[in-house]
């Protein structure tokens, strides 16, 4: 005997559980599911004689028929304890079987099996059982089968149903294939209600497809009976609102009340956002004051959308006094609304405030999150208050179990850097990598600015350098600050080059990119290759701002001469960028270096009558040119 053999001999005969399958018969497995005899029924009788509501029996044979799937999965020993329990196929023994807890794969291989079987045919009920469990799963794939075949098989499926799949599939992110049953279904062999279309429209917003949902809602409006109701309505309105289509919003919301339906007060909050983005808060003030009137009450949501709304249009007592209201209404306002509250303050420079709304969080068991104190961080830095400050609620952050998000590392890497500590904000970078975030070129480009200005560009250039080898390119906004420093230090070559290196990578220039180049070519003197620039930046579509008017018209200023500048001024005026006071400034200050007194006089006119006041560079301009009128007029005399 070879060892390999005995090894194999050894292995089979120490197995317990193999030993027994093998000496198991048909009688043994049989006699697992023996039913009790009539005899043995009466000793298991009561003395009245009476048997109990629950025939225990049954529930044994359950468990026993369910302890066979486990053990030996769906096969002939499964199909012989059908036999001995006399379990009928059937709709109800199918459903039974799906809703028991087996492994996913002896679920299927029985459904399989009974669909073979020629007393039986699956209907819509079992095939959806199927498709729950399959979902639950997650073999999608499988899933995705079991529909198909139940479309091809079932002559007619209910709209509920339908519904279901159309859930189910968007919850799978097959949207395109929740989009083929539905056309496939509609009008053959279900006729979709509102329902029906609300799963549709509600599954197409999650996946953004919001053009596709206005469509579907004209196909809806026109089968003639089947009408909008509130769900559908609040996803149209919402749909609206995120295309920013706001009037299709509005317009959508006096036709559901025009058809007798009444807002709820989610439709009443997402309408109240669309007013405030329009700027028409006192439209939004009275739509609230309608929902109360129509016995809607405002939810926290809603006012946080009205304190988010009154806080972003300036009214921060208006806003503040409205939680005030909410807190006496009893209404418990959520860690949310509280953010927008310290955000709002913070921003304003109110850090009193700020902290007040925060201490009152513990009255209402409103636990902080990261989010407030970065708005807390963000207040101190907004109020100038001193750093050291800063640096105790950060430490009081983590004490208190919050870990500091990549937001947060930005947010204090910025301020830093704003009060001219770079070593602190150095520090918090490093701080920042050892926590495992990944580079954020946000805190990057803070850091790079600050270096730039303290005139230590090798450092700025090296953790440029840095951000992009670790990301792999560097965003538009880190590029423009660059490109920038570049400029301003007299590397004009550089500067073009990381401007081009931009858009091989794909990283196409924003406004920012464009005006920091131009600054430098202007600063280099080279204007008009900066006004090119300028014509390039529009036809690559990107849209010039005032500063990038105003830096072309500073070069003409110092280079061009009077007359290009005026030119380039008299083209802003007609524009749809108008002059600001530093226009007006830069073209003073040409007709002050070329003596052109009354030309700066009228100009002074104009921007007084325009809404702009004078300041130190205004006076100075006009001085110097009267200097120059004085000189002339003494070099003439003599």
């Amino acid at each position: 005997m070879t060892v390999g053999s005995l090894s194999l001999k050894r292995s089979i005969s120490t197995l317990p559980h193999l030993c027994e399958r093998l000496k198991q018969t048909e009688n043994e497995i049989v006699q697992m599911f023996h039913l009790p005899s009539p005899r043995d029924s009466t000793k298991s009788l009561p003395v009245n004689g009476r048997l109990p509501r629950k025939e225990p029996s049954v529930r044994k044979l359950d468990e026993r028929f369910i302890r066979i799937l486990r053990i030996f999965k769906w096969g002939p020993d499964a199909e012989k304890a059908m036999e001995v329990l006399k379990l009928r196929l059937d709709q109800r023994l199918v459903l039974e079987v799906l809703n028991i807890d087996v492994e996913v794969i002896v679920k299927i291989q029985f459904f399989k099996w009974a669909s073979k079987r020629r007393s039986f045919r699956h209907d819509s009920t079992t095939y959806m059982a199927l498709v729950r469990c399959l979902d639950e799963a997650r073999l999608f794939g499988e899933m995705w089968q079991t529909i198909q075949e139940m479309v091809r098989s079932v002559s007619m499926l209910d709209p509920a149903q339908l519904s279901e799949i159309i859930n189910i599939l968007g919850k799978a992110k097959m949207v395109n294939k929740a989009l083929a049953i539905f056309y496939q279904l509609k009008g053959r062999k279900c006729k979709p209600t509102a329902n029906t279309y609300n799963s549709m429209i509600l599954m197409l917003m999650q996946e953004g497809l919001l053009e596709k949902v206005h469509e579907l809602y004209n196909e809806m409006c026109n089968e003639g009976d089947c009408f909008p109701d509130t769900v559908t309505y609040n996803a149209l309105i919402l749909a609206f609102k995120k295309l920013g289509r706001f009037d299709f919003a509005i317009r959508l919301f006096d036709e559901m009340k025009e058809n007798g339906l009444q807002p709820t007060a989610r439709i009443y909050t997402n309408l109240l956002g669309t007013y405030f983005k329009l700027g028409k808060v006192e439209k939004a003030l009275g739509l609230v004051r309608e929902m109360k009137e129509k016995g809607c009450a405002p939810t926290v949501f809603t006012y946080t959308e009205l304190i988010k709304g009154l806080g972003k249009a300036g009214k921060i007592e208006d806003a503040y006094n409205i939680y005030k209201n909410l807190l006496k209404d009893g209404c418990k306002p959520d860690v949310v609304l509280i953010n927008i509250l310290i955000n709002m303050f913070g921003k304003a420079g109110r850090l009193e405030d700020a902290l007040r709304i925060f201490e009152e969080m513990e009255s209402f068991r409103c636990i902080p999150n990261v989010v407030t104190y970065n708005s807390i961080l963000k207040a101190f830095f907004e109020s100038r208050a001193p750093t050291s400050e800063v640096s105790l609620w950060f430490e009081k952050m983590k004490a208190n179990g919050i870990a500091p998000s990549s937001f947060t590392y930005s947010i204090l890497i910025d301020g830093f850097c704003k009060r001219n500590r770079v070593e602190k904000a150095l520090l918090l970078l490093e701080e920042m990598d050892e926590k495992g975030f990944p580079p954020c070129p946000a805190a990057y480009c803070s850091l790079i600015n600050s270096l730039g200005k303290a005139k230590r560009y090798e450092a700025a250039n090296e953790l440029f350098l840095e951000l992009r080898e670790n990301c792999g390119r560097s965003s538009a906004r880190v590029y423009a600050v660059m490109i920038k420093h570049f400029g301003k230090c007299g590397h004009l070559n550089e500067a073009v080059d990381l401007f081009n290196e931009m858009k091989k990578l794909g990283c196409d220039p924003d406004v920012y990119a464009y005006n920091a180049l131009m600054s430098g070519m202007v600063r280099a003197g080279m204007v008009d290759e900066a006004h090119s620039l300028l014509i390039s930046m529009e036809e690559n579509g990107c849209v010039p701002d005032l500063n990038s008017h105003n830096i072309i018209l500073n070069g003409l200023a110092r280079i061009g001469g009077p007359k290009r500048a005026v030119e380039m001024f008299t083209k802003m005026k007609r524009s749809k960028i108008k002059p600001d006071a530093i226009s007006y400034n830069t073209l003073l200050g040409c007709f002050s270096r070329a003596g052109m007194f009354e030309d700066a006089a009228k100009l002074m006119k104009e921007m007084n009558l325009n809404g702009f006041e004078y300041d130190v560079i205004t006076y100075s301009s006009i001085l110097e040119a009267v200097g120059k009128v004085d000189e002339v007029r003494s070099f003439t005399t003599k």
